[in-house]
């Protein structure tokens, strides 16, 4: 049960930010303020309509205690009572979701790491797979994907690619997908129709701004060289291309596009997120630990998931979640249906350890 004084605290926090915002004429405050209410805005809505069922609720039960109360006005309130009922269920299962603790960082956009690992030519291949999976998903739920660097495989496909998504709610969906995936299929040059095995990894960081994150001056190392590279969609040949050391962490990451001012803004963007991620992990390491445990942490040592071309399944391990919707999922109309259980098992193994931790019903004072 979700204890009154909890909803409370949301509606007149709520009420609170909605009057700030029309006081205020700092731009900061504004957008911080209205991050805010866009957190809360359905909380608040829904627990103002829990309130006032309760109230509704406890009229509807004293007419029924009412012994001069005739016998249409008892059956309209029965009537009334079992409807009201019902709704407070609902609502409290909603309210009970979204009063989970929160990742402060799911609003955020994210920036999108994906590598070829074991298999060689065939892992490039399937990373190349996953990067289109992913810009399609992101077309389909109108993201904005911008890639900030890349390396071809030698026969086609990517041995590397970093891109940044934008756009509302990215980094909440998207950081389920961390971790590796693993591919079996038989390769077009295996003339024996042996299935193959191989992998790619995908990191997943929360983008970072610069009120998020500061990088000091005399802790980055900035070199400009000639990058060169297969050719194709992702890649340019450049002769401003800037590699970033972050010599404190020792993060490397580099960016080749068309202009030298452009590579060193994308590469402080990429650098901003790492190390944001970094500072993420230190401080909230109890849960990354939980997180762990329910749907994987992005280690590069974690399979995740198994794409079996020969069968047309895909296999989350860490739901054990098998769909036989293999094409579906690569062209991104299938991501959001494994992407939702996995946040419906987060949510449902969130709600079993703070279960425990709630005292008082939300009407214990309305019936």
């Amino acid at each position: 049960m979700i204890p009154q004084d909890r909803l409370q605290s949301v509606i007149d926090r709520h009420e609170a930010i909605t009057e700030a915002l029309t006081h205020t004429q700092d731009a900061e405050d504004i957008v911080r303020l209205s991050r805010e209410l866009a957190g809360i805005d359905e909380v608040a809505v829904k627990a103002k309509a829990l309130q006032e069922a309760y109230a509704e609720l406890a009229d509807a039960q004293s007419l029924l205690d009412d012994p001069d109360t005739d016998a249409e006005m008892r059956a309209l309130a029965e009537e009334e009572k079992a409807a009201l009922e019902a709704s407070i269920e609902t609502l409290g299962a909603e309210l009970r979701i979204l009063l989970l603790p929160r990742d402060s960082a799911d609003d955020k956009g994210a920036i999108l790491e994906v590598r070829a690992g074991t298999g060689g030519d065939e892992a490039a291949l399937f990373a190349g797979d996953l990067f289109r999976m992913y810009e399609r998903y992101a077309a389909l739920r109108k993201w904005k994907v911008e890639v900030l660097s890349a390396s071809e495989g030698d026969v086609g496909g990517i041995k590397e690619i970093v891109a940044n998504i934008s756009g509302r709610g990215v980094y909440a969906r998207l950081k389920y997908e961390s971790g590796v995936h693993r591919v079996q299929r038989v390769p077009e040059t295996e003339s024996g129709g042996r299935v193959h095995t191989s992998a790619a990894t995908v990191a997943v960081l929360p983008e970072a701004e610069e009120v998020d994150i500061e990088i000091k001056a005399e802790d980055i190392r900035i070199d400009t060289m000639r990058a060169s590279g297969a050719g194709g969609q992702h890649v340019n040949t450049t002769d401003s291309a800037v590699r970033i050391s972050h010599i404190p962490t020792g993060i490397i990451v580099t960016s080749s596009e068309k202009s030298q001012h452009q590579n060193r803004a994308r590469a402080m963007q990429v650098l901003r997120a790492r190390l944001f991620d970094m500072e993420r992990q230190k401080a909230d390491a109890e849960r990354a630990a939980a997180r762990r445990g329910q749907v994987g942490s992005g280690d590069r040592s974690e399979r995740i998931r198994t794409y079996n071309f020969p069968q047309g399944r895909v296999t989350d391990h860490r739901i054990n979640l098998t769909l036989y919707k293999l094409d579906k999922i690569l062209d991104g109309e299938g991501v959001d249906e494994v992407v939702d259980a996995l946040i419906a098992d987060d949510q449902a193994r969130m709600l079993a350890d703070v279960g425990g931790d709630e005292s008082g019903d939300v009407g214990s004072g309305a019936a």
